[in-house]
């Protein structure tokens, strides 16, 4: 059990709007403005190292788009619904829209088979926000990158004891996505019932755990109360006061301090110390220090939802056999992040000095000592323009940092996590005093019902230790958070719709 505790500058106008220039991992949305009379917003949208494909994984990236609205009276964001129509919205060669059922946002992507960088597009949305009035809100468009996980078959487990079942081994195949899968395939205390979101039907996950500068942008929407839950300073604290710690990597700070316990904090990137939100302040760097409480409510405010380990191998491994003992690169070759090797430290273009396949960051221990770098690198570290899925440690469909980086939340197929049903996200979070803040899916497990997968940079023992083998795709021994509200330096993840 788990129990250790150890984008360019955002540019805001206002003008009965705020036209937000925001950067992911190379993702831009900028130059926002909005139709009050149509209810319309257009903004321009750009990102790098794109790809539709119909060979071999035979997918595409895309980026989910949403929005949130301010209604100057009262000052609170709340989640804008998006018309379900996919014909009310509109952009240009080479992209497409598509609308999702619930209007909680829309995925950009490709409109044809191709790659590389999506240069500045425009792109408008329809919006159906009840009773709205227009001129007096202001919005942000937010975006997150995400990958597409086709329809099909795949498998669980593979032949080591640290496989799905543990002992004995168990190498299953999920035909389905409405099957019972039982005790006696996956191993005794596991079951999937048929509403359990086995991976079988295709979904969109992200592309990259969520970042700190993510973390950033969800936190500068909150009130003064959701802010103190989902950090661990107080919002009132004084600038340039750690929100979570001065360790692991971790930047966030407060810039202006929330007040009177009503007024809410302004939050930045402050990496290195001195000017908050400079292009080496790690905003893309993988955030940790996230309970499954504060997890679970990026999740809900972002309309996404938890992925279940079911559909963490999918993701992992792709429609391919399992390989004992293998990482998310499809092999079993792994090398470690040396802090010497790190290059453009903080920067959004932060890599390795020399390529080579299975590089992942996790934890070496020489003497009890870590060699190893002992934090969270940014998102999509090991990847360039060239590399492929061995030399960017990528899993199968495009995915980053599956084995590595953030000890990944997911949910379990045991008695805690089986009646999840993979209810999406509403984009709103719980207001009940007790909870505010907190994600308010009932449907959605406590930490009885996770388990963490993928490994992370820290977790080592031993005089020359390292925990390489929790990085493997099937490996189910890295325990559970022991409470929903327990953080820890490698806690995190990403999301799937």
């Amino acid at each position: 059990m788990k129990t250790k505790n150890y984008f360019k500058k955002i540019a805001i106008t206002a003008m009965a709007l705020f036209a937000v220039n925001t950067q992911a991992n190379n993702l831009k949305i900028t130059g926002t403005s909005v139709d009050t009379s149509a209810g319309t917003v257009t903004f321009n949208i750009q990102w790098d190292n794109s790809w539709k494909t119909n060979i071999a994984p035979a997918n595409y990236d895309a980026v989910w788009v949403f929005l949130k609205y301010q209604d100057c009276a009262d000052k609170l964001w709340k989640h804008a619904n998006l018309s379900v129509t996919s014909s009310d919205h509109s952009t240009a060669s080479p992209l497409k829209i598509d609308a999702v059922t619930d209007g909680k946002g829309v995925f950009v992507y490709r409109s044809a088979i191709g790659g590389g960088n999506i240069s500045s597009t425009s792109v408008t949305l329809k919006m159906n926000v009840a009773a709205a009035n227009y001129e007096n809100y202001n919005f942000k468009v937010f975006g997150v990158e995400m990958v597409n996980i086709p329809q099909g078959s795949f498998w669980i487990g593979d032949t080591t004891n640290a496989g799905f079942g543990i002992s004995p081994t168990y190498n299953y195949q999920v035909t389905a996505e409405n099957s019972n899968i039982t005790t006696s395939s996956i191993g005794t205390g596991n079951s999937a019932p048929s509403t359990f979101p086995k991976g079988f039907k295709s979904f969109y996950s992200m592309k990259y755990e969520i970042t700190q500068e993510q973390y950033v942008e969800f936190l500068n929407t909150l009130t003064y109360g959701q802010q103190a839950r989902r950090s661990v300073a107080n919002p009132d604290s004084a600038t340039g006061t750690f929100a979570f710690a001065n360790a692991s990597r971790n930047g966030i700070k407060i810039k202006v301090p929330g007040s009177n316990a009503s007024t809410p904090a302004v939050y930045g990137c402050d990496l290195t110390s001195g000017d908050f939100d400079d292009l080496n302040d790690g905003q893309n760097i993988a955030m940790g220090y996230q309970s499954w409480s504060d997890f679970t409510a990026y999740l809900d405010w972002s309309a996404l939802r938890p992925m279940s380990e079911l559909e963490f191998e999918k993701i992992t491994r792709g429609p391919l056999a399992s390989v004992a003992g293998e990482f998310a690169w499809g092999t079993t070759t792994i090398s470690y992040v040396a802090p010497a090797g790190v290059l453009n430290s903080g920067l959004a273009n932060e890599g390795y000095n020399s390529v080579t396949n299975g590089r992942a960051n996790y934890q070496q221990l020489s003497g009890y000592v870590p060699v190893s770098i002992n934090g969270a690198t940014k998102v999509g570290f090991t990847a360039t323009g060239s590399s492929g899925r061995a030399s960017a440690s990528a899993a199968s469909y495009g995915a980053m940092e599956l084995s590595g980086n953030i000890y990944e939340y997911t949910v379990n197929t045991k008695t805690g996590g089986s009646a999840y049903t993979g209810v999406l996200g509403d984009g709103e979070l719980s207001t009940i005093a007790a909870v505010d803040g907190d994600s308010n899916q009932t449907n959605w497990p406590d930490n009885t019902g996770v388990i963490f997968r993928g490994g992370g940079f820290d977790g080592a023992s031993g005089y020359s230790g390292d925990n390489s083998l929790s990085l493997r795709i099937s490996d189910r021994n890295q325990g559970a958070p022991t409470s929903s509200t327990t953080r820890g330096a490698s806690y995190g993840g990403r999301g799937v719709r």
